[in-house]
């Protein structure tokens, strides 16, 4: 039997969970999502990128990560709000509790989505887009944000429905359904389809999913590689072998990942999205009172290809700064502006939940300057439980 796989993401996930929270729980008549917005950086600094954008700041061109500036010049009367990365956090375990109420098969992508494997629990539920429905529904009705969902028998075409209209909507995207639905679609919406195969194909003549999918293979295979030229001439026709990825293995690492609605060039504007992943990311290690010993930074560039760097670290730390930082000078050694970037992601792992520190080799001013931070972060955390996430801002977070 077919299996039957939903997609689900968030719409402009930070933007919805922070217009959510100052609407429902701080009393605010403004709808964030409703007015051109961001998130991200400090508007009376100027200084910063942006995180998330509402759908009317969209149609003034701004872009996530490009610079609060550049997004202020296109747009005066731009409203420019702070992150709340606990809140964040807080939205995305409450939308994978829901998920769990549909099926135990998930595979959580990044902070705002999420592959279902529905085949063995869509009957409870009525038909596939009857449960997509239910589903759709409830996330709105109890968690005040709105997400699209892409139905198929792969993640491929499920990812590839998803992003059909949005917001709020269900798309199916079966095979009788490719034709139809898909193969009208611009080549470069196809997943893994980057900017340089883009060019590449229009050389060729091939502007659209149809035209790729119809293509001889043994010329893409020729123009492309046997690898590639296979792979995008079977995505073209909707053939992927990608079955929902389960980790039964609770807590062995804490992760944060984001898709970047532009690609990032710069190495400043990537160490400001590396900054807001490792708020999250030791958050979380610290709400658990764990610690990590080792750092992974992952990108994935305008081709789609994916690059990871890891490194152990001297000893375990659950550190915003030190994963901050180390992150940072994981991504200097092998990335530098170019290939542009569309996915940046932190991984901690070798976890451990020991009680005690490992005395350190170095400098009592160096053991000093660590306590510090530890306590910075423990205050940061207790005020950010207490009074809201958004009552204290790293400095660092609203600069360049």
């Amino acid at each position: 039997m077919a299996r039957l796989i939903f997609h689900v993401d968030v719409n402009n996930a930070f933007l919805s969970w922070e217009s959510m929270y100052r609407t429902a729980v701080l009393g605010e008549a403004l709808d964030l999502r409703t007015v051109p917005s961001i998130v991200g950086g400090d508007r009376e600094s100027r200084h910063g990128i942006v995180l998330a954008k509402s759908t009317p700041a969209k149609a003034y061109g701004i872009h996530t990560a490009e610079p609060i500036q550049s997004a202020l010049n296109k747009c005066p009367n731009l409203i420019v709000v702070p992150p709340r990365f606990e809140l964040y956090h807080t939205c995305s375990e409450n939308f994978v509790k829901i998920l769990n109420d549909f099926t135990p098969d998930i595979e959580k992508v990044s902070i705002d989505e999420a592959f279902l494997d529905m085949t063995d629990t869509c009957h409870l539920f009525g038909s596939p887009m009857e449960a997509a429905e239910k589903l759709k529904t409830r996330i709105r009705d109890e968690l005040l944000f709105t997400v699209n969902i892409g139905i198929s028998i792969n993640k491929l075409l499920a990812k590839m429905a998803s992003d059909f209209e949005k917001p709020d909507r269900i798309h199916s995207l079966f095979p009788n359904e490719i034709q139809k639905k898909m193969w009208p679609l611009p080549v470069c919406d196809l997943y893994f389809v980057g900017r340089s195969a883009q060019k590449k194909m229009d050389l060729l003549g091939i502007r659209t999913i149809g035209n790729l999918a119809r293509y001889d293979t043994d010329l893409l295979v020729s123009h492309f590689g046997e690898k590639y030229g296979k792979l995008i001439h079977e995505y073209a026709n909707g053939i992927a072998d990608d079955n929902v990825t389960i980790d039964n293995k609770k807590n062995k690492g804490y992760g944060n990942s984001i898709t970047l609605s532009e690609d990032v060039t710069s190495t400043d504007a990537a160490c400001q999205v590396l900054l807001s992943l490792s708020e999250t990311v030791g958050m979380r290690l610290r709400q658990d009172q764990v610690k990590c010993n080792s750092i992974t930074v992952e990108t994935k560039d305008s081709d789609f290809n994916t690059q990871t760097h890891q490194m152990t670290l001297s000893e375990s730390t659950d550190i915003t700064n030190v994963i901050y930082k180390n992150s940072c000078s994981l991504l200097n050694e092998f990335w530098h502006g170019f290939p542009p970037l569309r996915l940046l992601g932190i991984r901690t792992t070798k976890i451990s939940d020991e009680n005690f520190d490992q005395l350190s080799l170095f400098s009592s001013e160096d053991e000093e300057q660590k306590k510090k931070q530890e306590s910075l972060d423990v205050c940061l955390d207790k005020i950010r439980n207490r009074y809201g996430s958004d009552s204290v801002t790293r400095a660092s977070i609203l600069k360049k």
